[in-house]
């Protein structure tokens, strides 16, 4: 049976969790230990480390056939030393991983004032955030190459799910931006983006990038707009970019500076991924359902 090592121990990686245990012996590299139970009934098998720490990292050397990497870059600098301290505890055996997963952001692209855009766009980071995404895929790519390590890059938009919708930013009547100052974004499920992971080990190749993103085509407004109207939430304000400089925070602001169309037809060709959200209001209307079931 195939090993396979879990790193980053979100919601994403709980979601794909359950289409690897049966057919992979599974680990799970945990920061916080009150976790581990969780993950063992689950089906994984905890191991206890920091990607802070290289010292807490040797037991991950010779592991894993596959190794998916899910944890983000840390909050602060230029580079991501995470994903090194990885690489070098991986490294350390001569039974590399023959596959290793990343998933990055569609960040790394920047602003395309809001032109269509597919993986062949140059990357473009315009924040520390997705500066530190580039730096972590660039090192992913040298040493997939160097190792002979087939090294897949899921870049993901916007994640959400019927618990990742803006609903308390829509209570708290947050603004959004005036329809001439809006940005197109791009969204996926975050079920879609666990399959897409698992799909990426089986079909993905090697030093290939794939834009994990669904067939929506929208502003970020709209996108509040419908998500306003499926739960009976009042539509945002929508404010000039100045104006919204003013209420909103910057981290807030970030998100609002720029604007892409991100194409979807290498995953769906590439990695033979079909998707069970293809738009937002796909997912909106599932989110409804497990809502009126509650």
């Amino acid at each position: 049976m195939q090993k396979i090592l879990i790193v980053g121990s979100g919601d994403v990686a709980r979601r794909i969790l359950p289409h690897l245990t049966g057919r992979y012996r599974v680990f799970a590299l945990l920061r916080n230990a009150a976790l581990a139970a969780d993950w063992r009934r689950a089906g994984a098998q905890p191991l206890l480390a920091d990607l802070d720490d290289a010292s807490s990292l040797g037991r991950i050397a010779g592991l894993a056939d596959v190794v998916l990497h899910l944890a983000p870059p840390p909050s602060q600098g230029n580079s991501d030393t995470r994903t090194k301290h990885l690489l070098a505890a991986l490294g350390k055996s001569k039974s590399l991983p023959r596959c290793l997963i990343y998933v990055s952001t569609t960040g790394v692209y920047g602003d395309c004032g809001g032109a269509a855009i597919d993986e062949t766009r140059y990357l473009n980071a315009e924040s520390p955030r997705a500066g530190r995404r580039v730096d972590a895929e660039k090192t992913l790519r040298a040493w997939g190459a160097r190792n002979g390590v087939r090294i897949c890059i899921l870049r993901a938009p916007g994640i959400y799910a019927a618990d990742r919708l803006p609903l308390e930013r829509l209570a708290k009547g947050l603004p959004a931006l005036a329809a001439a100052d809006d940005v197109f974004t791009n969204h996926i499920h975050a079920d879609d983006l666990a399959v897409a992971c698992v799909a990426a080990m089986c079909h993905g190749q090697a030093n290939r990038s794939y834009n994990v993103v669904d067939d929506s085509d929208l502003k970020m407004a709209d996108y509040f707009d419908q998500v306003a109207d499926a739960f009976a939430l009042p539509h945002p304000p929508r404010l000039s970019r100045e104006a919204a400089s003013a209420a909103l925070s910057p981290m807030q602001m970030s998100f609002m500076r720029e604007s892409r169309r991100i194409g979807n037809r290498r995953i769906k060709q590439e990695l033979k991924l079909r998707l069970a959200f293809p738009t937002v209001a796909d997912g909106i209307a599932d989110a409804l359902k497990g809502n009126a079931s509650c």
